[in-house]
């Protein structure tokens, strides 16, 4: 089994999650009391928000890659970058690093190719949706994707920084979210992909008829998988 470096804490919650993922995925694939080999090293989140709110990319980009390389010293045998929004950095991270990088959009496009779909609703943060970093990659993969309207873009932006970032996780804005995701089946999307590795906290398959495609679990399962490859 590969040591899976994971660049975490953006935010911690989401992290906690890739890590449960990861472990319990390990377990049902080799049984007894296998868990996975990870590094983690978790950032303080709030100095990105701050980069990301002053248009500072490549700020972030090279802190990652710093800690990139960090976690390849101590023995990391692949990368996963435990979030959907910086991957606006992943190009600095692979850049830094002689072993691989898991691309989050390309093994969420893998999953939407598994369900038989080729267009997808994505919701995010405001970066994620509106920027070409990451609707881009999953074009590449042959996944075309649609993304709300301005309206809805702000609130679901508002509740992942405001709410879920911080551990709030409520009913009203589960709600909104559920509108959101159907009203983007209604444009054609044969599933949706939670674009914020926290919305698989909010948002769980019961709540709606709409294949969801959960990034940080998709994301997590595939580190598994290449690790144990």
């Amino acid at each position: 089994m590969k040591t899976i470096g994971l660049l975490g804490g953006m935010s911690w919650e989401s992290s906690a999650e890739y890590y449960r993922v990861m472990n319990r995925t390990v377990q049902e694939r080799l049984g007894g009391l296998h868990s996975a080999r990870i590094l983690m090293h978790s950032v303080d989140f709030a100095e990105y928000r701050e980069d990301m709110l002053a248009g500072r990319f490549d700020s972030i980009g090279r802190k990652l890659a710093g800690i990139a390389r960090t976690l390849e010293q101590g023995g990391a045998e692949l990368m996963v970058i435990g979030t959907n929004t910086m991957h606006l950095a992943a190009q600095h991270v692979a850049d830094a690093v002689s072993v691989p990088l898991l691309h989050i959009a390309d093994a969420t496009a893998r999953a939407a190719h598994a369900l038989g779909v080729s267009r997808v609703g994505l919701i995010g943060t405001a970066l994620t949706m509106e920027r070409d970093f990451y609707r881009a990659r999953l074009a590449e993969n042959g996944i075309e994707s649609v993304i709300p309207g301005e309206a809805d873009r702000r609130l679901v932006d508002r509740v992942i920084f405001d709410e879920m970032c911080k551990g709030r996780f409520l009913d009203e804005s589960r709600v909104e979210f559920v509108r959101v995701i159907e009203a983007l089946a209604g444009q054609g999307a044969g599933a949706v992909i939670l674009g914020c590795t926290e919305i698989g906290l909010l948002v769980r398959p019961g709540d709606t008829a709409v294949p969801l495609l959960d990034t940080c679990a998709i994301h997590a399962a595939a580190a598994v998988e290449l690790a144990l490859r």
